[in-house]
């Protein structure tokens, strides 16, 4: 933001101009801002039955890796944390 130098109004008429540029800097400013916001947060368009399968595939597929992986540990080490006694 630059420092801009205090003016010397002489009458009501230049107040009121000078607060009428303002204003319009101030909704420019506020438009912007809107602008930029909805950009930030816009929705995304509905995934394609193509896509939405390929997901739950990918899904599907991770999920039975950590499973797998998990009876391995458990198998091999005795769980996921064996150093942690039971009580």
């Amino acid at each position: 933001m630059a420092h801009q130098t205090q003016r010397a109004y002489r009458t009501l008429e230049e107040i009121r101009q000078r607060k009428d540029e303002l204003l319009d800097q101030i909704q420019q400013d506020n438009r912007q801002v809107n602008k930029l916001w909805n950009e930030m947060f816009v929705k995304r368009s509905e995934a394609s039955k193509g896509e939405f399968i390929a997901s739950m595939i990918s899904k599907g597929t991770t999920l039975i890796d950590v499973y797998l992986m998990y009876r391995k540990l458990r198998k091999n080490y005795g769980g996921l944390f064996p150093w942690k006694k039971k009580r």
